[in-house]
């Protein structure tokens, strides 16, 4: 009886094993013959088996690039360098490296002057209470296997200016909008990230207390008002968040939002740099709570307007911005997308003539990010930052209007060393979006547009969200934020500043691929000769 079992399970194992073996020779030679037939690919037609190795590696193309081929400074759109630099500020704490910077000092580029006397820690106008409790990891052993690492409870400086430094957005107002911390977040609606991101920013940003939030062009969720941070309401073509059941702004809304006390302003965006169009969402990402929100209809993608229908020119978008202060009593800016001259001279010259303008205008670089927009738009239309904010501070000083506006600087500035530098080309202000998305586990996916994160960031799928821990991840915001305010301190030391509110043009220095080194003040004076040209030609 025995004997005639293990004879069954012998037998049964030969059978398993044959089907083994024999089951994939008959899928590949299924496969062979149904790609011989196939239409749709020629690789695939003359070469079955090669054509499917091929389209295999294509597919993991981008991984192995990102992982195994590529060095640390060829990443696009951040290098692994980059993306390490923010991850371990917003997991460690840790803003050290060792042995030497890995920066292509042959190539051209900016450079901040230092001194020979630098100050000191204590010599610096920072704010340094109260104290910041955050949570950060402490690694005790790195070996090629395993890591092993502890989070444990930290406190730190909030790396704050002083009162007589804080930065005010709408002075004169009812409401100004008072700005101890020199960094905030960047527009990101809640439908293009998930509500768990989007409560991790909020409650780490608060933390930090000093940055800010911006709601992006989707309206103001509960999410955004999770944390005690302040809120920047930002306002797009399609008046989502502001609008009624119609499509048309909604007034007393507005009123509402506007008394609520954590929204400290209101942005109306103009474009941005990845797109110069109103904003995509795909219909996936557009749940019921996101459509009540927007004022949408579920699951059907949303494309805003290019533009305002409420207003085509400079006067009647001025007004627009004058009718939002009037109603709200808080500062209201504007974000801009620099195409040239022309795109900054018209509404300096019409604040020089009328005394009306916007409390602060945010300058999005070309290089900035966004959660779907098309490539021939995100590569070639609108100027990088840099250039951009140069332009608009020169036309804008060059009117005289410039002491009335903030200019709030947006697009890859993702390191204090960027920051600093766009503070001292013009900027009052920085804005990051990447960054803190980073900082929240992004891994550069870039698969943003489809609703398929796979760490829980830029999705709404409520199973690929449980990938993002909202308690660990918030603590990383907060630690990303404090670094970045640390390092700037420490740039404005080295510099011979108390402060990093003192850049200003005489503290950046360009270099040139031949070591000719100009004052940037001097690129500035060059800019300013070109507008006047260009103006003339006009």
């Amino acid at each position: 009886m025995v004997l005639e079992s293990v004879k069954e399970f012998i037998l049964g194992l030969d059978v398993l094993l044959i089907a083994a073996m024999v089951l994939p020779v008959l899928f590949v030679v299924y496969l062979f013959f149904y790609d011989r037939r196939q239409s749709e690919h020629s690789v695939l037609r003359n070469y079955p088996i090669l054509g499917k190795v091929r389209y295999f590696l294509e597919k993991i193309g981008p991984e192995l690039r990102q992982y195994l081929f590529d060095n640390d400074s060829e990443g696009r759109p951040f290098s692994r360098r980059q993306f390490e630099n923010i991850v371990k500020r917003g997991k460690y704490l840790h803003d050290l490296i060792g042995f030497g910077s890995q920066r292509d000092f042959e190539e051209s580029g900016f450079y901040i002057k230092n001194t020979l006397f630098p100050k000191q820690l204590e010599e610096l106008d920072v704010d340094e209470e109260p104290k910041v409790k955050t949570k950060a990891y402490t690694i005790y052993h790195d070996g090629l296997f395993y890591r092993k690492e502890k989070r444990g409870d930290v406190e730190e400086s909030p790396w704050l200016l002083r009162d007589e430094d804080a930065v005010v957005i709408g002075e004169g107002l009812a409401h100004p909008f008072r700005v101890k911390g020199l960094i905030g977040m960047s527009a990101m609606s809640y439908g293009s990230l998930g509500e768990r991101a989007i409560t991790a920013l909020s409650q780490g940003l608060g933390r930090a207390k000093g940055a800010w939030m911006n709601t992006g062009e989707g309206g103001l969720s509960p999410y955004h008002l999770k944390g005690d941070v302040d809120l920047i309401v930002q306002i797009g073509p399609g008046l989502f968040g502001v609008r009624d059941e119609d499509g048309n702004f909604d007034w007393q809304e507005l009123g509402r939002k506007a008394e609520i006390p954590q929204v400290r302003a209101f942005e109306l965006k103009l474009g941005q740099g990845a797109k110069l169009r109103g904003g995509h969402v795909e219909g996936s990402k557009v749940t019921p709570d996101i459509a009540e929100i927007r004022g949408v209809r579920p699951y059907q993608s949303v494309d805003s307007p290019n533009r305002f229908r409420q207003f085509d020119d400079v006067p009647s978008m001025i007004n627009w911005v004058e009718r939002i202060r009037s109603y709200t009593g808080k500062p209201v800016g504007i974000k801009i997308v620099v195409g040239g001259y022309e795109s900054v001279e018209p509404l300096a010259r019409y604040m020089a003539e009328s005394g009306q303008g916007p409390d602060f205008i945010t300058v999005d670089g070309g290089e900035g990010g966004t959660g779907a927009s098309f490539q021939e738009l995100a590569d070639s239309v609108g100027l990088p930052n840099k250039t951009a904010l140069m332009l608009t501070d020169t036309i804008l000083r060059k009117h005289g209007v410039r002491d009335r506006v903030k200019l709030i600087a947006s697009g890859k500035l993702v390191t204090p060393d960027q920051a600093a530098i766009a503070l001292g080309m013009g900027a009052d202000l920085i804005n990051i979006a990447r960054g803190f998305m980073i900082s929240v586990g992004c891994i550069q996916a870039l698969r943003c547009h489809s609703n398929e994160c796979p760490v829980g960031v830029a999705t709404t799928d409520p199973d690929l969200q449980r990938a993002l821990v909202v308690e660990e991840k918030e603590y990383r915001v907060t630690n990303y934020v404090l670094s970045l305010r640390r390092g700037l301190f420490r740039l404005a030391g080295a510099a011979g500043l108390s402060s990093p509110v003192k850049l200003g043009h005489e503290h950046i220095i360009y270099k040139d691929r031949s070591g000719a080194i100009v004052p940037l003040h001097r690129i500035i004076q060059n800019l300013e000769q070109e507008t006047l040209s260009e103006k003339a030609a006009i």
